[in-house]
């Protein structure tokens, strides 16, 4: 995949209506610190397009950003944020819930989490929702610059065995800072396109 041309093109908040795309979407979930903004700007080839913030939780609307005119990358809100009130978290909740199940063209999940620790129980939950979605979600381990060459295996290994994934799972180790993983990625994203109606 090579990106020529992306843009934020819709931002909806909780009271939004899902808008119906012209073209395949692919959307992107994680805990709030997981680096999800980092991981879509990289495949962006932008370097702050999706705003990125030291601060968790700053995304708090789905974004929709139109890579190519041939593909959406959406970004749902971070999950897990302490400091977000129940009731605000609840709406989040609703927000994501009512785009997995409206989007007409969603083809893929990208669930992130982070490659140093064992998925949490955030994180499990929102498997195995995606899963009752009916999607089957690719896993991308990020933060891989953060730990050894001689690790990877063994922290795969910890996600494979807490999410419970199936054998041919797909987990990607992703890192934004050397961008490793990412042609990985496109080659999924290429694939999908290929095989898809639009």
């Amino acid at each position: 995949m090579i990106i020529k041309q992306v843009s934020l093109e819709t931002v909806c908040g909780i009271t939004s209506k899902i808008p119906d795309s012209a073209y395949p979407e692919v959307a992107f979930a994680g805990k709030s610190n997981v680096g999800k903004s980092s991981l879509i700007n990289a495949l962006m080839n932008r370097k702050s397009l999706a705003r990125t913030s030291s601060q968790p939780g700053k995304t708090q609307t789905i974004n929709f950003y139109n890579i190519n005119q041939r593909l959406y990358f959406v970004d749902l809100p971070g999950y897990g944020f302490t400091k977000a009130n129940v009731e605000v978290k609840a709406q989040w909740g609703k927000m994501v819930e009512n785009y997995l199940h409206k989007s007409k063209k969603l083809m893929a999940v990208f669930l992130l989490v982070d490659i140093r620790h064992a998925p949490s129980e955030n994180d499990r939950v929102m498997y195995d929702w995606i899963v009752r979605q009916g999607f089957s979600p690719i896993i991308i381990a990020t933060k891989l610059d953060k730990i050894k060459r001689s690790q990877i295996d063994r922290q795969v290994k910890q996600i494979r065995m807490t999410l419970q994934l199936v054998p041919d799972a797909v987990v990607i180790p992703f890192s934004a800072q050397t961008k490793q993983g990412r042609e990985e990625i496109y080659a999924l994203l290429d694939g999908m396109l290929e095989t898809s109606p639009d």
